[in-house]
């Protein structure tokens, strides 16, 4: 079982940047793929990034790519998304998530992920 708490949402103007954090607990953190998911209001869950368990392989939205840079620290239990040059399209609430899987053509797909965050609130305004 692992749990997972992320955090450093908030609110920023256009062009800004910000950090969240995903601190896991439970289990090896490095055995796990980590992905970042993200859903506004009226809209379906969607990807944004997501980053192998050892090797640091990383994927990104295209969206976010150039944007965004996913990141862990696995002796820390933590991982990151850093947002650069926000838009307010960016606004969502941000989900961490951690999967046994390793990494492959289905990280982008919520469902393959065993464990969720709880979510933070993202706001961009223009």
């Amino acid at each position: 079982q692992v749990q997972l708490v992320d955090s450093g949402g908030g609110l920023v103007q256009a062009g800004g940047s910000l950090r969240l954090s995903c601190v896991a607990s439970g289990r090896p953190f490095s055995s796990y793929v980590m992905g970042w998911f993200r859903q506004a209001p009226g809209k379906e869950r969607e990807f944004v990034s997501a980053i192998s368990g050892s090797y640091g392989v990383t994927s990104y939205a295209d969206s976010v790519k150039g944007r965004f840079t996913i990141s862990r620290d696995n002796a820390k239990n933590t991982g990151y998304l850093q947002m650069n040059s926000l838009k307010p399209e960016d606004t969502a609430v941000y989900y961490c998530a951690a999967r046994r899987r390793g990494p492959g053509p289905s990280w982008s797909e919520g469902l393959s992920y065993d464990y969720w965050g709880q979510g933070t609130q993202v706001t961009v305004s223009s």
